[in-house]
């Protein structure tokens, strides 16, 4: 396994290198432990996108919670629910990633602030669009995407820098495989793994 030495803005431009060469609409998905903050590095790639004329569609995973009586049911700090029943992937999945392709996204679906229904509306997504993804745990879950980054923290880094400690469980059997796979561990020193 071979490591190529980057910054936060190579890793930018390597994204945004990969997304320039998929044509028509396209599904990104930026993944990584919420202590790797996977949404700093999808609102980064964003501008450089549209200035190469993409229009880009910003969604986040924390948009797409499960209500808190499902979310809670077995507790504030349950590591099986965060991993299984915390986010509503398959409401990402129906709501975002199938519709991408045909032109519509629902940004939003949950307002983890009112525990309600965000009531958004449908965006349209124009033929050269991206939809742009961010969130934790992901990459194991067959989501359709044409391109998948994973922010990969050591287990030391994980520890240090989560503040819901009670989630790390959640990580142990996490193993996801991503087009771009990328130690994280230094946000502004990245590596990004190379086969």
């Amino acid at each position: 396994m071979k490591v190529r030495p980057l910054t936060f803005d190579t890793l930018v431009a390597e994204i945004v290198d990969q997304v320039s060469k998929l044509d028509g609409r396209a599904r990104v998905l930026i993944d990584g432990a919420p202590a790797a903050d996977p949404g700093r590095l999808a609102d980064a790639v964003v501008e450089p996108l549209r200035a190469l004329g993409r229009a880009v569609q910003r969604v986040s995973v924390q948009d797409f919670l499960r209500p808190a009586s499902v979310r809670l049911e077995h507790g504030r700090t349950d590591p099986h629910s965060y991993r299984h029943g915390w986010f509503d992937y398959s409401g990402l999945r129906r709501e975002v990633l199938d519709p991408a392709m045909h032109g519509k996204v629902l940004p939003s679906l949950w307002n983890a602030v009112t525990d309600r229904a965000s009531r958004a509306e449908y965006v349209d997504v124009p033929e050269n669009g991206v939809v742009l993804v961010d969130g934790t745990l992901l990459l194991d879950r067959g989501l359709p995407a044409e391109l998948t980054v994973h922010l990969w923290l050591s287990p030391g880094a994980l520890r240090r820098k989560t503040a819901d400690e009670w989630t790390l469980p959640a990580f142990d059997d996490y193993d996801p495989v991503a087009d771009l796979f990328v130690r994280y561990d230094h946000p502004e020193r990245p590596g990004l793994v190379e086969s």
